[in-house]
């Protein structure tokens, strides 16, 4: 089998080697005979439910065997799935139900319990399921319009129903929700051509192998934490499912479970590179991956110590093209700045403001596209027409109606093709004149050697038009040195660039994806330098 749809990575993995482990959660694991079996199981106990296509069913789960079921299973069933993040609240869950249309939800007990106050606000909403009780005898007299399923009844169903045979390559397939940062979540809308394709590209760059185990520490609505899934069904690799409490637990698994493929954000690196790395793991620990910000060069040339063996790719990408660009391994010494160049199969274009081409060198809008492009955002044409737009020029005498994803992100590419990134354009610095990126100043916070995480903002400022402010956490096991940290970047960095404040704070505020909130500071600090006159 040829895999087209997102559900039949997982039927070609099973047809070509059945009895191999594809998932594997806690002391129990999954053949990828069994996960086909399951998966169709619950297309057709989904089915049976009314569930009809492109009809959404949100999933509100931590990493469990049943969040994968749900996922694939409704993918098999034609409909949409909507995975939530568990961190996330009842009002943000109810948020996201409401915007979606969700018309099936699949939960747990202990989170049902407290989302009855905003699930009679889901009009749409017509069924729950809940994996672990049959018991809803409280919650039905709250919300007396829903009708309430246990798990185990999706799993009787499997011969009454035939599942969806009409799905194409291009209808959707899941909404993911970005995190909300700039205000309300957006969903983004993906196609099943889209997922197939990362899957495969991100597979082919990785050089993934059915001999992989990779670890999934990131949550199934955020596209980089989705991917670990799809990349391994895509070459019949076994995944790892896990939800730690401590960094110090993600080091555990890779060492017990023999991982051989690690993808994290830069604020769980910079934690596991505070850690004591066992020799061990650099022997069966193929590569590391990061996504999601930019990596500290300290940070990186800790991790590379601590496992010397294994290869580190430094990736970018954004929800509404899955991935665009990865830095080889064996580039990394030579371009440690660099984000690479595009991934396979996609297109990545540094354009000015009317979209015509940069000059090698000259900063512009990156924008992607190729397969992975997204179809837009859910019920919102308007910012879907200012992201998603017309690809720029080509050259070629055709009328082209493809759209691209114009992604906001200023970059600059070298002579050899390789893109570095400068800043978002709105988190771009505008001091004394001056356009300055956070990422430069947070670099040389973080090579100072004095600090844990630290952010870089711009706050308004009456003679500056924005001023500098960095927030910032002591490091493990030391006090904050704001007066050496001030000294320090006076020395490494010309006077526009100085903070002109530093603060302390003992932890900082993170996004349902792992991400620094870095609008939620600025928030806080709106008004700082008006407040110290």
């Amino acid at each position: 089998m040829q895999a087209e749809l997102l559900f039949q990575l997982i039927m070609a993995s099973a047809e070509r080697s059945p009895n191999s482990i594809a998932v594997k959660f806690k002391k129990m694991s999954l053949t990828y005979c069994e996960l086909s079996t399951q998966i169709t199981t619950t297309a057709t106990g989904l089915k049976s439910l009314g569930l009809n296509r492109f009809e959404r069913v949100a999933i509100y789960l931590p990493k469990c065997f049943e969040s994968v079921h749900a996922c694939f299973g409704t993918s098999m069933a034609g409909g949409v799935f909507v995975p939530i993040n568990p961190l996330l609240k009842p009002k943000q869950v109810g948020h996201i139900l409401r915007d979606c249309n969700a018309r099936i939800l699949i939960t747990a007990k202990n989170r049902l319990d407290g989302l009855s106050d905003d699930l009679a606000e889901c009009h749409d909403l017509q069924s729950i399921i809940c994996i672990d009780t049959d018991n809803f005898t409280d919650i039905k007299a709250k919300l007396p319009n829903l009708s309430f399923h246990p798990w185990s009844e999706l799993e009787v169903q499997t011969n009454r129903f035939q599942c969806e045979t009409s799905t194409i390559d291009t209808d959707m397939a899941a909404i993911l929700y970005t995190s909300g940062s700039t205000g309300k979540p957006k969903g983004v809308v993906l196609s099943h051509r889209n997922m197939v394709c990362g899957a495969r590209s991100v597979s082919n760059y990785l050089q993934n192998n059915s001999e992989d185990n990779i670890l999934a520490v990131l949550p199934f609505s955020f596209d980089y934490g989705f991917s670990q899934m799809t990349t391994a069904f895509n070459v019949g690799a076994s995944v790892v499912l896990m939800d730690f409490l401590l960094p110090r637990d993600v080091i555990r698994v890779v060492e017990r479970e023999h991982i051989t493929g690690l993808a994290a954000v830069p604020p769980l690196w910079i934690k596991l590179a505070e850690l004591e790395w066992p020799e061990s793991i650099s022997a069966h620990l193929r590569y590391m991956t990061n996504s999601g910000g930019a990596m500290p060069k300290t940070t990186l040339t800790t991790l590379r110590n601590a496992s010397p063996k294994t290869n580190f790719y430094l990736m970018y990408g954004l929800t509404e093209a899955f991935r665009s660009t990865y830095l080889p391994p064996d580039e990394i010494d030579r371009r440690p700045d660099s984000m690479g160049k595009a991934i396979p199969n996609a297109e990545i274009m540094v354009v000015r403001e009317d979209g015509s081409p940069c000059a090698p060198g000259e900063s512009g809008e990156l924008v992607h596209r190729g397969s992975l492009v997204a179809l837009g955002y859910w019920n919102d044409p308007d910012k879907t027409a200012e992201r998603f737009k017309p690809v720029p020029s080509t050259n070629l005498s055709l009328p082209l109606s493809e759209i691209a994803v114009w992604s906001g992100d200023t970059v600059k590419m070298d002579s050899d093709g390789y893109l570095y990134f400068i800043s978002r354009k709105d988190e771009m610095i505008k001091t004394s004149g001056y356009r300055v990126s956070p990422t430069e100043i947070e670099e040389v916070l973080y090579n100072s050697g004095l600090i844990g995480e630290a952010v870089a903002l711009g706050i308004a400022h009456a003679e500056l038009g924005q001023a500098i402010l960095v927030v910032a956490t002591p490091k493990n096991g030391t006090n904050f040195d704001t007066m050496a940290l001030i000294t320090y970047c006076k020395q490494e960095l010309p006077g526009f660039m100085a903070p002109s404040a530093i603060i302390e704070k003992d932890s900082l505020p993170r996004n349902p994806n792992g991400k620094i909130d870095r609008t939620l500071l600025a928030a806080e600090f709106n008004d700082y330098f008006e407040s110290e006159k």
